[in-house]
């Protein structure tokens, strides 16, 4: 498959707009080469700013930005976009219902080299607490470029998880987009795997071409947002394969796996049901390999979380 480079792909776009729009406002905190923007700043110096190592400054510059009438993107490490400036982003930005549109870099093990110290397993967690808040994470350059392009015309404040390097392209350039609604990527009635991010979703999809040589037939759902959360599309495969395997670069307890646990308790859809993803744990130093090995993230446990099931 195709690859691209994810962070490239948010520059592209946030080129685009810009060339056409000069209420689009580039602003990071010293962190432009990691978010891949500096072709932004190269182009639009006047549409960039750069607060300098101060993450909780660029989101008020940002609430002032949005204030009077332009469309800021701010981008930084999701540590720093998450833990960091929450209660700048909830109140400067969100409570006071002006337009933000916040990327959180490397979330989860993605941070890899960088260690546990910048390794966000909780940010969604957070960020699930903001009301009304979309919160997404596209799964390769296309849907990347398609959710910026939505975030810039569409009122209230956004948080956007991006993996920054390459990834394998899944979807056509003519694509559509929308908030809470998933893309089904693989079709069958023995299960159904809830992927979030590049990172899941492709394991996701190795895991159902493994199933399918076992004889099981799984579905995969690209969910791509968590808030709003397809709802429907979530609650017709559970009560079709009445067995759901979620995957989550992220703390299971306060994720995916959380909001997807309330939804069939509240719907009183019963199913067996497991979560793959970070349990209980700090992240660490290590390759995303040795990562996603390390916390049972990859293919290989999620093949043996559906056949635990089945066997059952």
């Amino acid at each position: 498959m195709k690859t691209k480079e994810m962070r490239a792909a948010y520059c592209d776009e946030l080129m685009e707009l810009a060339a056409t729009n000069d209420r689009i406002i580039d602003v990071e905190a010293d962190l432009m080469k990691a978010s891949g923007t500096v072709r932004f700043k190269d182009k639009f110096p006047k549409q960039s700013v750069d607060c300098g190592i101060a993450e909780a400054d660029m989101i008020g510059i940002a609430s002032g930005l949005s204030n009077v009438g332009f469309i800021p993107f701010c981008a930084t490490f999701g540590c720093f976009a998450s833990r960091r400036v929450f209660d700048q982003f909830f109140l400067s930005s969100n409570y006071a219902q002006l337009s933000v549109n916040l990327t959180g870099t490397d979330p989860g093990i993605t941070a890899a080299f960088n260690g546990g110290t910048h390794m966000p397993f909780e940010d969604i967690g957070l960020m699930r607490n903001i009301p009304n808040l979309k919160i997404i994470e596209p799964s390769d350059a296309t849907s990347v470029r398609a959710f910026t392009k939505l975030n810039s015309e569409t009122e209230g404040c956004s948080y956007t998880r991006l993996h920054r390097k390459a990834m394998p392209i899944i979807y056509d350039d003519d694509e559509v987009f929308e908030y809470g609604k998933g893309k089904v990527l693989r079709d069958g009635d023995d299960c159904v795997i809830i992927a979030l991010g590049a990172v899941m979703v492709n394991e996701a999809l190795k895991a159902a071409d493994e199933l399918k040589e076992r004889g099981i037939n799984a579905s995969v759902i690209d969910i791509l947002s968590i808030k709003p959360l397809d709802e429907e599309l979530i609650l017709k495969y559970a009560e079709r394969t009445k067995c759901v395997i979620t995957c989550e670069n992220h703390q299971v307890h306060t994720g995916l796996a959380s909001e997807v646990e309330m939804l069939l308790f509240r719907e009183k859809q019963l199913c067996d049901m497991r979560a793959i993803g970070v349990h209980e744990e700090f992240g660490q130093v290590g390759t995303l390999d040795y990562l996603i090995d390390h916390y049972k993230m990859s293919a290989k446990y999620i093949v043996e979380a559906a056949l635990e099931m089945k066997q059952k």
